[in-house]
């Protein structure tokens, strides 16, 4: 035992977050001894906060810490159109790009057999349910460009298609800046595949 018992404790919390290992915790725990109580504190309360107002909103199922969430509530949104997204960050990337005017669909995971998460795990009832009323004219599949992300695209095409709403994907390819030599072949033959006249 190389710290005191409530450090090592805290360095063993802090290594249960996701990306932090055992040095970084190890840097932080240090850095929150270094600060004043009521930093501490302040942070503490923030967390705890946090866990208790953040929900789901019941509609994209994006966390929230009112319901429906803004997004949602908004009437200068066009709700024609739901992009479907892994995770709640997506929805931040999104936004980000200032690009998109719709409304989403946070799936809060993707299918992967290989680790036990099936369709019920994941979010697609309550979006299959959402378009139930007929408004919605597209589906944008927005899942990541790995195997877990393109089955689950797949399988939400193959069930929404029935339904008569065009279901439509993000184009992938070479990102700004690359280089084609350093590029896989699936990437170049999805850039090439989602080529268009300029």
């Amino acid at each position: 035992m190389y710290y005191a018992e409530p450090i090592a404790r805290l360095i063993e919390e802090l290594t249960k977050l996701p990306g932090i290992g055992p040095k970084t915790a190890q840097r932080l725990a240090f850095h929150i001894l270094n600060l004043d109580r009521a930093a501490v504190e302040s942070l503490a309360r923030t967390m705890v906060e946090a866990r208790e107002k953040v929900k789901y909103c019941s509609i994209c199922c994006n966390l929230t810490d009112r319901d429906p969430c803004k997004i949602c509530d908004d009437d200068s949104r066009d709700h024609s159109t739901i992009c479907v997204v892994q995770e709640p960050r997506d929805v931040v990337a999104m936004e980000k790009t200032r690009e998109y005017h719709g409304v989403y669909h946070v799936l809060h995971g993707a299918l992967n057999p290989m680790e036990g998460v099936g369709i019920d795990d994941i979010r697609v009832k309550e979006l299959i349910a959402r378009l139930g009323d007929g408004k919605v004219q597209e589906v944008i599949l927005c899942t990541n460009p790995n195997t877990e992300g393109e089955t689950t695209a797949m399988y939400i095409a193959r069930y929404i298609k029935p339904l008569g709403v065009k279901v439509t994907r993000i184009a992938r390819g070479l990102p700004m800046g690359g280089d084609l030599e350093y590029a896989d072949e699936v990437t170049l033959a999805k850039a090439l595949e989602g080529r268009r006249e300029i």
